[in-house]
């Protein structure tokens, strides 16, 4: 608008803005299925399966920014005519999604363990439906033009089947097996974690010196260890110095005595592990507690002895000590134990996910991320999958009563086939009971390009038409957790690279440079 004076002024514009017009027309847009592919222009189809967001609350803008760049590809494909899928779905987000209800439960006055798992269960699922469905309608808001017929959750009919498949199939090719093993355990959550799932930081701590005195010699022959975590020591199955450090080469081979253990012996060992800079150059050997003296241990043949109760409390190993709490200050770090775990052997999986980027199978881009996750794959460890939770995809295993459960198990796809094959092999007399334990959310998450397809009926039409998908789009912060896990299983199990690009956003920070990855408001 121009007045007499020729000024251009701004014409008046609502104080606030009215979103009513929006939503009239983005559901016009679905009622038409706009949002679904079409093939009448073109044979090609343009696939992105959208990362879903974790059902502990609200969106955050980071899931913004997702939202907003998969769009723009998306549309833009769709107006070049090629059919263009956008599949959405949101995540159970195992132990963040138990953590939170909990804390609602228990601002009700009410304990997880003073309820049975089916009682947990149907709260968990309330509050599933209640933020799982707010997630969409925010999505919705944003104007996202992804085809909601199609939408999934990772705990829902069709993608629980394909998480059971995939274990049996696993199973089957040798590369799901049971043992005990050096896990991240967390006394708080209950649960082993991911070594991907750790967060490391250096904190102040103290050394302790404590004499070890050596079997046979004179009450002044003794090695001085130094040690951050002297509550271990009744796990020691060893004592170690370096084979080249002069201080300690005569003990090499005798004896060492156990502090508070009414005399145990344990033998004192050279190995090139042990740093003489530090603390005084002998090191306890505590294989049950700690992930570098658990390998020792391994190679050597050395006894493991864990010496903690999973809630962090001290066990029958500790003798007069038994019962007490660690120390105040690492109640709530994560303890290295040794426990029974389910694991995926990661070695030849990660070669075929090396070699789809080598090939020019997979494109990564920013290509700067080529050299980290070829990094990670090379140094990749066996993946613990099992978690001790109720949330989540219970395990496909089965037990007889009164057999060792790390020799006798049966893997099925349901408790009727389970128990045909355990009543083939042991008679009709016995009975069977489930692995209580659920699979790390990483393993359904793994699946999610194909199992939201159809997978595993290959035959499906959406599987034909839209697998492998085009292009994988996320924050470069899961690209180990997410992104390389997908694709070691998409070629595992179905022969294929998941998708052609994977695409890396940065991370939306605040003022105090904190990062929003998906589980920012999880807890």
């Amino acid at each position: 608008a121009a007045s007499k004076q020729d000024v251009f002024t701004s014409p008046e514009t609502a104080k606030s803005f009215d979103f009513a017009s929006e939503e009239r027309i983005y559901n016009w847009w679905e009622s038409q299925g706009l949002f679904k592919p079409n093939f009448d222009r073109g044979i090609d189809p343009f696939v992105v399966p959208m990362p879903p967001p974790n059902v502990t609350g609200s969106l955050h803008m980071g899931h913004a920014m997702f939202v907003t760049l998969e769009d723009i590809m998306i549309r833009y494909f769709r107006m070049k005519g090629r059919p263009t899928l956008w599949l959405p779905g949101t995540d159970h987000a195992g132990i963040a999604t138990q953590l939170v209800v909990e804390k609602m439960l228990a601002s009700e006055g009410i304990k997880r363990d003073e309820m049975s798992r089916e009682e947990f269960s149907v709260r968990v699922w309330q509050w599933k439906e209640k933020y799982g469905g707010k997630i969409a309608t925010q999505i919705r808001k944003l104007g996202a033009s992804c085809d909601w017929t199609r939408e999934h959750f990772t705990l829902d009919e069709q993608l629980s089947r394909a998480v059971i498949e995939a274990f049996v199939r696993l199973h089957e090719r040798g590369l799901i097996y049971q043992g005990s093993y050096m896990v991240n355990w967390s006394p708080s959550f209950q649960t082993a974690i991911s070594d991907l799932e750790v967060e490391y930081s250096e904190e102040l701590g103290t050394l302790f010196y404590i004499k070890y005195r050596v079997a046979g010699g004179s009450r002044s022959e003794y090695l001085t260890i130094a040690t951050t975590r002297p509550e271990t020591l009744f796990g020691d199955t060893a004592v170690a110095v370096h084979p080249e450090d002069e201080r300690y080469s005569k003990y090499i081979g005798r004896q060492a005595i156990v502090p508070l253990t009414f005399g145990r012996h344990v033998p004192i060992i050279a190995n090139k592990y042990v740093d003489k800079e530090f603390g005084t150059g002998v090191l306890k050997i505590s294989p049950g507690h700690d992930h570098n003296d658990y390998h020792i241990a391994r190679k050597l043949g050395l006894p493991i002895l864990n010496v903690m109760n999973k809630d962090g409390t001290m066990n029958e190993v500790a003798g007069l000590y038994r019962g007490l709490d660690r120390f105040e200050a690492r109640k709530k770090v994560i303890e290295p134990l040794v426990s029974k775990q389910w694991f995926v052997t990661m070695d030849s999986l990660a070669e075929k996910a090396l070699h789809a980027v080598e090939k020019g199978e997979l494109t990564i881009l920013p290509e700067r991320f080529d050299k980290i996750y070829k990094h990670w794959l090379t140094n990749i460890k066996d993946w613990c999958i099992s978690r001790q939770l109720w949330w989540g995809h219970q395990i496909p295993v089965w037990y007889v009563k009164g057999k060792d459960c790390e020799e006798e198990y049966i893997v099925a796809r349901n408790a009727d086939e389970a128990s045909a094959i355990a009543y083939e092999k042991y008679g009709k007399s016995i009975e069977i009971y489930q692995d209580p334990d659920v699979l790390d959310t990483w393993f359904s998450s793994s699946l999610w390009p194909f199992s939201t397809l159809g997978w595993p009926d290959v035959s499906s039409e959406d599987f034909r038409k839209f697998y492998p998908t085009t292009v994988l789009e996320t924050g470069h912060d899961i690209l180990f957790f997410w992104v390389a896990r997908m694709v070691m299983m998409g070629i595992e199990l179905t022969g294929k690279v998941p998708f052609s690009f994977v695409y890396l956003h940065g991370l939306i920070r605040d003022a105090q440079v904190l990062g929003y990855p998906d589980t920012f408001w999880d807890v």
